[in-house]
């Protein structure tokens, strides 16, 4: 759940930004920048949370309809592919051992145009159900803000 305030989510995102490392904070701004051209009709969702800062990108406003999301700590950014269990990941590029969700760090924002990377989120964007909008812009949505966080720096 968001707080109540009167800022934008425009506003609440980056105050939200604000809080790490300017470094961290220009990845950041660069990967939101590079998924939002691949992912132009998606909502993003963006969560506040205890552990890590997240946007989330989805077909709709429901979170369980995320395909992917930015995660990121005062430590570095990833993109976590929500359903990457089941993508088709010959390079093995994808970490993690759960039973749905894998990322990928991301040193940079360039790293989403390595071929490995670039096949995989074009993977998951096909196999998104309910697919993306085929137009629109898609919202800003702050989904929610914990009241207490762990360092951003």
């Amino acid at each position: 759940m968001a707080t109540a305030t009167t800022d934008s989510p425009a506003r609440q995102l980056a105050s939200f930004i604000a809080k790490f490392d300017p470094p961290m904070q220009r990845r950041i701004k660069a990967v939101r920048a590079a998924v939002r051209k691949r992912m132009p009709t998606a909502n993003e969702l963006v969560y506040d949370n205890y552990n890590f800062f997240v946007i989330g990108y989805s077909s709709s406003e429901r979170p369980s309809d995320a395909i992917v999301s930015i995660v990121a700590n005062a430590k570095g950014v990833s993109l976590c592919f929500i359903y990457g269990a089941s993508l088709p990941d010959p390079e093995g590029i994808l970490q993690g051992g759960g039973n749905q969700t894998r990322f990928v760090r991301l040193p940079g924002a360039a790293t989403l145009s390595q071929a490995p990377v670039a096949r995989v989120l074009r993977a998951a964007i096909a196999d998104a159900d309910p697919k993306l909008p085929a137009t629109g812009g898609g919202k800003l949505i702050i989904r929610l803000i914990a009241p207490k966080q762990r360092p951003r720096r």
